[in-house]
C-alpha cells in the first residue's frame, strides 16, 4: 500500500455529480482565480509611458524592470513558501496578496512619475505566489495535466485579454497612470467568486495518490536531497524553462512594440489583436499538453511531453525564418511562435515536472519544482534585457526578439535533448501494479 501522506477527504464541493464534473469544477475555479490575478500584473504593460525618463532609460523599461525584480524575489521566496505551505493557508494567501497588490497599484496612480516605479515593484512581490497556491490545489490527480491545462490556458489568455482591458480603458479617456488600477478594480469581483470556488475542491483521492505519488510539503533538507539526487537532469530543465521564460516575457511585455513594428509604424494596434491571437495559442497549446493526461504511464507521459516541447523549441525557429522569408504575415508569426514558444512553457507546468515526481515515488510537491524553475525563470529575463540594453542600446523590438528566439530556441533544444539522456534510465512502478493496488483497496472497501 502507498502511504499518501496526506488523508483523502469527503468533497466540500456543491452537489455538482460524477468525477468529470468535479474536474470541470477544478478547471473553472483555477482558470478564473488566476485569470482574475493577470488584471492586477498585467494592464500596465500596454501603456507606452512616453516623455518619461529616469536614470537615462525609458520609464516603460524601468516600470517592466521593476515589477519583474519584484515578482522574482517572490518566486525565490515561493521555493520555501510554496513547498512548505499547508492546504488550510492557500486561500487566506492569496486574498492577502491580490490586496497588497491592488494598494500597489493604488500607490501607482497616486504618486508622480518617476517615483511611482517602486509601487510597481511592490505589486509584483506577492503576486508571484499566486500561482503556487493556485497549483497546488490541482497536482498529484491522475487527470492533473487537464486541470493545468485549463489552469495555464488563464495566463495565456488573460494575457492578451487584460491588455485589451487596458487599451479600451485608455480609449475611454482613463489616464495611463490610474488604468492598471481601474483593471484590477473590474477584477475584484469576479476574483473572489473564483476563489471561493478553489476553497471547495477536495484533496486527491486514494487512487490519485497510488498512481501520481503523495503531494506533501517540503522542508529544506527535502529540497535540497530532492536537488542534488536529479541535479544534472534538473538544471536542464530549469536552464530550458528560463531561456522560454525570457522569451514569452518579452513577447507580453513588449507585445506593442512587437506588433507595431509587424504592422507598420503608421498602423495603429487594434486593442482586440491581443487576445485574438492568443485564443489560437491557447487551443493548440492546450489540446498537446492537457491530452498527456490520458497517458496512464508516468515514464511515457514523461518523455512524451520533452518531446513535445522539442517541437515547440523548433516551431519557435521556423517561424522566425519564416517571417524573415516572407512567408508568414505578423499576425500568423505571433501565433506560431506563441504556440513553440508556449509548448515547452507549458508542459513544465502541466506533465514534465508532475510525471517526474510520478517516476521518482520521492515525498514533495509541485509547487517546489515550479518555483525553483520559475525563480531562475524570472531572474534571467531582467538580466537579459540589462545586457541588451548595455550591449545594443535602445533597439528595435522586433528584431531583438526575432534574433533572441533563434539563439534560445537552439539552445533550449540542448536543454531537452541532455534532459532526455539524463532521465532515460529512470524507474517507475508499472501501470499494471498501479492499477492493482487501486483494485485492492476498491475490494478492501467493498
Amino acid at each position: 500500500m502507498v502511504d499518501n501522506g496526506l488523508q483523502a477527504e469527503p468533497s466540500r464541493l456543491p452537489s455538482i455529480g460524477n468525477a468529470w464534473a468535479t474536474s470541470v469544477w477544478c478547471i473553472i475555479a483555477a482558470f478564473g482565480t488566476y485569470f482574475c490575478m493577470y488584471a492586477f500584473r498585467k494592464p500596465f504593460a500596454v501603456g507606452k509611458y512616453e516623455g518619461i525618463v529616469l536614470w537615462g532609460t525609458d520609464y516603460k523599461t524601468v516600470l517592466v524592470t521593476s515589477q519583474v525584480i519584484g515578482y522574482t524575489i517572490s518566486k525565490f521566496f515561493g521555493i520555501k513558501i510554496i513547498a512548505e505551505l499547508t492546504r488550510q493557508r492557500r486561500i487566506v494567501g492569496i486574498i492577502l496578496l491580490i490586496a497588497i497588490a491592488q494598494a500597489a497599484l493604488l500607490g501607482f496612480a497616486l504618486t508622480p512619475p518617476p517615483y511611482s516605479f517602486v509601487f510597481l515593484f511592490v505589486n509584483g512581490l506577492p503576486l508571484g505566489m499566486v500561482f503556487g497556491m493556485v497549483l497546488a490545489f490541482l497536482e498529484g490527480r491522475r487527470v492533473t495535466e487537464l486541470l493545468t491545462a485549463g489552469l495555464c490556458a488563464s495566463f495565456i489568455l488573460a494575457d492578451g485579454a487584460v491588455k485589451s482591458l487596458g487599451a479600451y480603458l485608455l480609449r475611454w479617456d482613463v489616464p495611463e497612470l490610474w488604468m492598471p488600477c481601474v483593471a484590477g478594480l473590474i477584477a475584484v469581483v469576479p476574483m473572489a467568486v473564483f476563489v471561493w470556488m478553489l476553497a471547495q475542491v477536495p484533496a486527491p483521492s486514494y487512487a490519485d495518490v497510488v498512481q501520481r505519488s503523495a503531494r506533501v510539503p517540503m522542508d529544506a533538507r527535502q529540497r535540497w536531497r530532492f536537488f542534488w539526487t536529479y541535479a544534472p537532469g534538473v538544471v536542464a530543465l530549469v536552464l530550458m524553462y528560463m531561456l522560454i521564460t525570457v522569451l514569452r516575457s518579452m513577447r507580453s511585455d513588449y507585445a506593442v512594440e512587437i506588433w507595431s513594428g509587424l504592422l507598420g509604424e503608421q498602423v495603429k494596434t487594434p486593442p482586440q489583436i491581443f487576445t485574438s491571437s492568443e485564443i489560437f495559442v491557447a487551443l493548440m497549446v492546450m489540446l498537446a499538453n492537457g491530452l498527456c493526461f490520458l497517458i496512464k504511464d508516468s515514464r511515457t507521459a514523461f518523455f512524451v511531453s520533452l518531446s513535445i516541447s522539442a517541437c515547440g523549441t523548433l516551431l519557435v525557429a521556423a517561424s522566425v525564418i519564416g517571417l524573415r522569408l516572407g512567408v508568414l504575415d505578423g499576425f500568423a508569426f505571433m501565433v506560431l511562435v506563441g504556440i513553440g514558444l508556449y509548448l515547452p512553457y507549458v508542459a513544465i507546468h502541466t506533465t514534465i515536472f508532475e510525471r517526474l515526481l510520478a517516476l521518482t515515488r520521492d515525498r514533495g510537491n509541485l509547487g517546489y519544482l515550479m518555483y525553483l524553475a520559475d525563480a531562475f525563470g524570472y531572474l534571467g529575463y531582467p538580466i537579459f534585457m540589462l545586457l541588451c540594453r548595455l550591449v545594443f542600446g535602445p533597439s528595435n523590438a522586433l528584431r531583438l526578439f526575432s534574433v533572441t528566439c533563434l539563439v534560445m530556441a537552439v539552445i533550449s533544444l540542448a536543454c531537452i535533448i541532455l534532459a532526455t539522456a539524463y532521465f532515460r534510465n529512470l524507474g517507475v512502478l508499472a501501470a499494471t501494479e498501479i492499477e492493482s493496488l487501486i483494485a485492492d483497496r476498491s475490494d478492501s472497501v467493498r
